[in-house]
């Protein structure tokens, strides 16, 4: 995977919800942080999905809200617990933001396929309390192949 493009994916700031209020959240956190002292949502096994812009390919608004509703909806289906989270580049001059969802209880192999069926680069799932970015489009890296990362929380 190229390098700069893995350096944003890492740094991306996900805000996901919680019962206090949106929890602001990136990757590139410090490996000595005890798990036990993040917030309860980091704590359980969840991915975070999205449909929008294919492989990066940007695409038309309503197209990607038409793919990401056709997601919840068989997220939906498959019985799991979707709430609407964010992705987006905190860079001063980034305009980047990406709607996603937050699919509670999810494991690593179901959540890879959603990415692949909607042509993700990569998708974001914690398990035992640890980020790990997961590539789900084979001209990005091997389908799979799994980056750890570590939670940092943001303001």
């Amino acid at each position: 995977m190229d390098q700069a493009l893995l350096r944003q994916y890492i740094t991306t700031v996900y805000e996901l919800p919680t019962p206090d209020g949106p929890l602001r959240v990136s990757l590139d956190g410090d490996s000595a942080t005890d798990p036990s002292l993040l917030p309860e949502i980091l704590r359980r096994p969840f991915a975070v999905l999205t449909a929008y812009n294919p492989r990066s390919m940007l695409l038309p608004r309503k197209v990607n809200e038409g793919r990401h509703t056709v997601m919840r909806d068989l997220l939906i289906l498959g019985c799991y617990r979707v709430e609407a989270c964010v992705g987006y580049d905190e860079e001063p001059d980034g305009t980047w933001r990406e709607p996603s969802w937050l699919v509670h209880n999810m494991d690593r192999d179901e959540a890879t396929a959603f990415g692949r069926v909607f042509r993700q680069n990569t998708i974001l799932v914690c398990h035992n309390s640890r980020p790990e970015l997961i590539v789900t489009d084979p001209t990005c890296d091997d389908v799979g192949r799994v980056i750890v990362g570590t939670w940092r929380l943001r303001a």
